[in-house]
């Protein structure tokens, strides 16, 4: 989302209390621990002008994965320490750091409860009622429990709109637009595809969709397909996903090209 208002009013949402002028609002925002270091990619990224909380949001599908590989216990873990980090290369003493909230949006239950959102603090062992207040909230939203009628009106309809699309009032009709335009923005798409986290995410997955056919050369030619089959489901071109091909798994432009036919001669795209 680049529009920071409807950045926050998506936050608003999901929270459920007003949410203050955002100084920082960027799109899939790329975060660096190091020049070097490895990225990480998060769907909004915002921060409240007076309080300086900070806001980072991520929309999560299982894909060909299972809870246990998807690990979002560990993955929150990691985008809370990079976030902290860059937070403190602007800001320079911890003192300084603002509250913040790692929320990632599910398309499916993470943790088996059915319960619409679950809401982690640091809180105590010894007494469960004290909080550490070390400012920092993951908050996980479940779009497929049972009952989203028991949810505020809003946040029903941003839920029904994830899980289907289908537009019920202002916000989700703001989204749709979004949603519509960001699908025809290949720079977008072809920044997504250039970060660490995608090709992670993508050999990950290939490599399981390869060990499940049990194919001879499952690993290689699964780590291939898996890339494809996102790429695909980024709306990438045939030109875009036999470039990225060519880049990341060392293919010449004729081996790129046979991939993704093979692929195609066995997979319905459209």
């Amino acid at each position: 989302m680049k529009n920071p208002e409807l950045c926050r009013k998506v936050l608003e949402t999901l929270l459920q209390r007003p949410i203050g002028e955002l100084t920082v609002c960027e799109n899939e925002k790329t975060v660096k621990i190091t020049k070097d270091g490895k990225a990480i990619r998060l769907d909004i990224f915002a921060k409240e002008k007076d309080s300086n909380t900070q806001y980072d949001a991520e929309m999560q599908n299982l894909n060909n994965k299972s809870l246990e590989d998807l690990s979002l216990a560990k993955r929150s873990r990691y985008y809370q320490a990079i976030v902290d980090m860059q937070s403190l290369n602007e800001k320079s003493n911890y003192r300084n750091l603002g509250d913040s909230n790692i929320i990632f949006i599910c398309t499916f239950d993470p943790f088996g409860k059915n319960s619409p959102l679950y809401t982690f603090t640091e809180r105590c062992e010894e007494y469960p009622e004290m909080e550490l207040e070390s400012g920092i909230k993951k908050l996980f939203f479940n779009t497929k429990a049972s009952d989203l009628t028991l949810l505020p009106k809003d946040m029903e309809a941003l839920y029904n709109y994830i899980n289907t699309g289908k537009v019920d009032d202002e916000l989700t009709e703001e989204l749709d637009d979004a949603v519509k335009v960001a699908r025809m923005d290949a720079e977008l798409r072809g920044e997504y595809m250039r970060t660490d986290l995608f090709i992670q995410d993508a050999i990950y997955e290939g490599v399981k969709i390869g060990e499940e056919k049990g194919e001879k050369k499952g690993r290689e030619e699964g780590r291939i397909e898996g890339a494809i089959d996102i790429m695909l489901e980024m709306n990438c071109s045939e030109t875009d996903i036999i470039a990225k091909l060519i880049k990341t798994f060392g293919l010449s432009e004729e081996e790129a090209k046979t991939r993704y036919d093979e692929y195609a001669a066995s997979n319905v795209i459209s």
